[in-house]
């Protein structure tokens, strides 16, 4: 089983077969949070899922999780030149960050973003989401299956 790799993206020359997976705030309670809107897989679960199909497609995936919006925002910044695409969970800097949004066109690489519910069909305030617009793909209410969908869809980009 291949899991996600964690180390620091890769310069060697591979980044166009590399893939930044980025879980925002909150995701890392992933199986403990509300089970019933996001169910019992954890983030390891996620980012094994993930990780396990980008090895089957001869990709490589970073995967990085965090609470803190800066960080979140270095780790975009840092993806210019040694990735080839990203998909981000903004959680709920999706509906709020302005400055991330910002900081995702500046890699100039497709950006898919992954929601594990339908935001659509939740609270007024998770239906607008910053991320959206910039996005090439949008993969929302498939469970945990969309970060595998996304990673296929990267495959497809790359």
């Amino acid at each position: 089983m291949a899991s996600a790799d964690t180390d620091d993206p890769d310069t060697t020359g591979s980044a166009l077969r590399t893939i930044l997976l980025l879980n925002g705030p909150n995701l890392d309670m992933l199986g403990v949070r509300q089970p019933q809107t996001y169910g019992s897989a954890t983030l390891l679960d996620v980012e094994t899922l993930a990780g396990d199909t980008a090895a089957e497609l001869g990709l490589v995936l970073h995967a990085r999780q965090t609470n803190h919006e800066g960080e979140m925002i270095d780790w975009v910044h840092g993806a210019c030149g040694t990735v080839g695409a990203i998909i981000i969970n903004p959680g709920g800097w999706t509906h709020t960050s302005v400055a991330l949004r910002d900081a995702l066109v500046i890699p100039e690489v497709p950006i898919i973003e992954v929601h594990i519910s339908n935001i659509a069909a939740r609270e007024e305030f998770r239906h607008h989401s910053y991320v959206s617009p910039i996005a090439t793909a949008v993969i929302t209410g498939c469970g945990v299956h969309g970060y595998e969908y996304a990673v296929r869809m990267a495959a497809t980009l790359l």
